[in-house]
């Protein structure tokens, strides 16, 4: 009987404890604090990106004129060059004697025709031998300037001020043939980098503005940094391609530094306005069956979850359709811990706060 009554007491006890526990883990959920937030309503620009080639805006291969052994060279792979600078000579005997040649004949036709002239004048000679001299002088001197340019030819100048590219297997002493390649010359002073637009997207940005109006765009770098200038969009290709339903734009970068270079890949970042965007932070936000929600917190601090639909992404923002209000509070933090329904006591943080330490930990 005594041992009954110990029992009993231990057990009444044990649930006065459980209670006790209970009331105090209620207590203590009811006076949990959540921050919330509201969507802010602002103007916003969204760069879109497209994958890039960037060539120079002149670069041309340099190839030998003439047949023959290469003598000299005066320049190096990867050296600066300025137009008309000479950078290759093939050898010139054959061309040189070509040209005497060719000079003493001139100079024998035009003493053959100022002869004739003086006899002509005296009415020694017809006027038709005089034109047949004239002619033969005429001829003389084609020959001439042929076997100068021919001369020239062995010799190899710069077009441009330019890069000179890597030497394609020669040296001095190599046998050329005529149109063998050289080397390649860049003028990289100024870039073109081209990429492709979608048809949907290209509707879009020439709807909105002509080509002359289109916005300035950024070329982001292998190395994960912007180029330092932003670039022009100057021309649009006239087809489309039917494979991929795209067409190539083409930006303008100047280059003072030769940062770039004639090849090199990277990603052109076009801004997009959206004008009146809606912005909530992406951390409000959890997943249901591929579908986005939110949490919203009434007046009278209850709690409901809302659909969202996203429509684009930046850095720790959402922008989303007009579903919210720009007074909505909506919850960003301890979306696991709240259930529909359940009312929650919340503290409210702006957006411009909730970012600026966002970002302050993404930099960390």
């Amino acid at each position: 009987m005594k041992i009954n009554r110990i029992l009993m007491a231990m057990g009444i006890s044990t649930l006065l404890f459980h209670a006790s526990c209970d009331s105090h883990h209620e207590k203590h959920e009811e006076e949990a604090t959540f921050l919330v937030t509201s969507p802010v309503q602002k103007d916003t620009i969204v760069y879109k990106d497209y994958v890039s080639q960037i060539r120079s805006s002149q670069h041309i291969e340099l190839r030998a004129l003439e047949k023959g052994y290469l003598q000299n060279i005066y320049v190096d792979e990867g050296q600066i060059v300025k137009k008309g600078q000479l950078m290759f000579r093939i050898m010139p005997l054959i061309y040189q004697s070509e040209m005497e040649i060719a000079k003493a004949e001139a100079s024998f036709a035009e003493i053959e025709y100022l002869n004739t002239k003086t006899l002509a004048d005296s009415n020694v000679v017809s006027q038709n031998e005089l034109a047949l001299a004239k002619a033969k002088l005429t001829k003389a001197n084609a020959e001439l300037k042929l076997a100068e340019t021919h001369l020239s030819f062995t010799e190899i100048r710069a077009p441009f001020d330019g890069i000179m590219g890597r030497f394609n297997d020669v040296r001095m002493g190599s046998l050329l043939d005529e149109g063998e390649l050289l080397t390649t010359l860049s003028d990289n002073t100024t870039m073109w980098v081209y990429f492709n637009v979608p048809e949907a997207e290209y509707l879009d940005l020439v709807s909105s503005a002509s080509i002359e109006n289109l916005p300035k765009v950024l070329l982001h770098m292998a190395n994960g940094k912007d180029f330092g200038t932003p670039g022009v969009i100057e021309a649009i290709e006239s087809d489309f391609n039917n494979e991929t339903g795209n067409i190539a734009f083409r930006a303008t970068f100047q280059n003072p530094n030769r940062v770039l270079r004639h090849g090199e890949t990277g990603n052109i970042k076009m801004p997009v306005q959206h004008p009146g965007s809606l912005l909530i932070p992406q951390k409000a936000t959890f997943e249901i069956l591929d579908k986005k929600f939110v949490f919203v917190v009434g007046e009278d601090g209850v709690v409901q979850s809302k659909q969202i639909t996203v429509l684009t992404e930046l850095p720790h923002l959402f922008i989303i359709a007009n579903e919210l209000r720009a007074n909505d509070k909506i919850l960003i933090e301890g979306l696991r811990k709240v259930e529909n329904g359940q009312k929650i006591k919340v503290e409210f943080v702006p957006l411009e706060k909730v970012m600026s330490e966002l970002n302050s930990l993404h930099a960390e």
